[in-house]
């Protein structure tokens, strides 16, 4: 047993010198397996705190702007510092109970490893579980640690609300926001910077939750670590998204993300996976970990804009997904990479794990190409005067796609292009010079056309499958603990009792 303070509003008695009584509680530190290379020991519980008041100083800042827009350490007073050392324990821990803090700096080192960390928040500086609700305003959390966490809400009925913080976590398998098992998670006007492998700044894992993110910064510096890694449904409003070394975005399995007037921007450059060839802003995709249920995965831009450095703008394997977008600004700097890449990869069977993908764009300007594998589909829908700049599998047929245009949209051919059907205005279509093949046949220019859009064949089974690698940008990349062996099913089992 190794002995774990834990400080609650309920708990605290703030003396009139300024001295802090806190209650202490017994916990058991379980052994775990994970993404850690190992753990390092350390004392007991070093849990303290200073009622003083104090602002972190300017050589602290998480994320350096020129224009002061977002939040930074030396933006909140902090009149009282919490700190945590011991292997898997908290600095704050809410447990079944409503609990409150502001203008505090939260400080958490140690080790943790495995599950006991990514699906049930052992070693996270602040956590929220059993129903609890966690109110933290003006907080500056900073954890240094393998596995820690930075705000971790499990459980269904748990709820964490966190506004006007900064959390910065530099430790591998390290996320700024952590949700799983059902939780919710609420942020507004954050600045988060994670710096470790396998640390996205807005994180899920088994059971997923609901999180809701509006306005601030969101930055990540390791391998495996997107801004956003989603086995939950997760809406990020107004706010900016930045990832330099991992996919901007993933999303893995039956969930979602949804983005609305956000700015991301991508740089992926390294690799968390050999299961993958290429890079991209936005991957889509199911791992066989279990550690997300089969289904539809979705991914939503409303407006705002998306920036990639490097490959493709969109990858979609081994699963299906519906991909909705309006009015998103859309740039690659990439000249090679596609706006869209549905293909097999290292995930799944063989055969069967292409992507299967729905594409809805509303006065959305697409530039770039669509490839589309022989074990992939794509229903391409093209409305409310978007255009479509680029070419469908040019070097010629392989997997089934229908394209629909209305309401005004164009398509201009900027090469061959070959699909299975087509619906389309007379005037739908510019050729640019080159052919459209559509079933074979060469389309004429100038003739309206219909047909029937692909069947998309969704499995609602979950499952363990053969290995769970992770991709660049995904689990442990940022989500989840994913290697051979995972149990199967998307909802982690009740947390063991201590």
């Amino acid at each position: 047993m190794s002995k774990q303070i834990t400080l609650t509003p309920r708990s605290r008695i703030l003396c009139a010198s300024g001295s802090l009584i806190a209650s202490a509680l017994l916990v058991c530190t379980l052994g775990m397996a994970g993404c850690a290379q190992g753990t390092s020991s350390s004392a007991d519980s070093a849990a303290s705190s200073t009622a003083a008041a104090h602002t972190v100083s300017s050589s602290d800042v998480v994320h350096a702007t020129t224009s002061g827009k977002y939040l930074s350490k030396d933006d909140i007073t902090i009149n009282e510092t919490i700190e945590n050392s011991a292997d898997g324990e908290h600095a704050i821990a809410a447990d079944g109970q409503n609990s409150s803090y502001a203008n505090t700096l939260v400080k958490k080192t140690g080790e943790s490893s495995g599950d006991e960390a990514d699906f049930y928040g052992e070693n996270a500086a602040v956590f929220a579980t059993n129903g609890a609700t966690l109110d933290l305003s003006n907080m500056v959390v900073e954890t240094n640690g393998t596995h820690a966490n930075g705000v971790f809400s499990y459980g269904e009925g748990t709820t964490v609300n966190i506004s006007d913080s900064v959390i910065e976590t530099s430790g591998n398998c390290s996320g700024g926001l952590m949700t799983t098992g059902g939780g919710t998670m609420n942020a507004s006007n954050l600045t988060i910077h994670t710096t470790g492998n396998s640390s996205a700044a807005i994180r899920s894992d088994r059971g997923g939750g609901t999180v809701t993110v509006t306005n601030g910064s969101y930055t990540t510096d390791g391998k495996g670590s997107p801004a956003i890694y989603s086995t939950a449904d997760i809406t990020v409003n107004d706010a900016l998204l930045t990832s330099t070394s991992s996919q901007g975005v993933v999303v893995e399995g039956k969930n979602s993300v949804t983005l609305n007037d956000v700015e991301l921007v991508a740089s992926n450059t390294s690799k968390n996976s050999d299961k993958s060839n290429y890079y991209q802003a936005v991957m889509i995709y199911q791992s066989m970990s279990g550690d997300a249920a089969n289904g539809e995965a979705s991914f939503t831009a409303n407006g705002g804009s998306i920036a990639n450095a490097n490959g493709d703008i969109f990858f979609v394997n081994n699963t299906v997904a519906t991909i909705n977008l309006k009015n998103v600004a859309i740039t690659n700097s990439d000249a090679s990479g596609v706006f869209l890449r549905a293909a097999a990869a290292g995930w799944g069977n063989e055969g069967s794990n292409g992507g299967q993908v729905t594409l809805k764009a509303q006065a959305q300007e697409i530039n770039g190409n669509m490839l589309v594998d022989g074990v992939s589909n794509l229903n391409l829908y093209l409305a409310d005067g978007s255009t479509f700049n680029g070419t469908i599998n040019p070097d010629g047929s392989e997997g089934d796609v229908y394209v629909e245009i209305s309401g005004g949209s164009k398509w201009v051919l900027t090469g061959d292009a070959y699909v299975k059907s087509l619906t389309c205005d007379a005037d739908s279509i510019d050729l640019n010079g080159h052919t459209l093949y559509v079933d074979g046949q060469a389309y004429e220019a100038g003739t309206a056309s219909t047909g029937s859009a692909i069947a998309v064949v969704v499995s609602e089974s979950s499952h363990s499958g053969p290995g769970g690698d992770a991709p660049s940008g995904g689990a442990p990349s940022g989500g989840s603990s994913q290697g051979p062996g995972g149990s199967s099913g998307s909802t982690p089992p009740d947390k063991p009792k201590n």
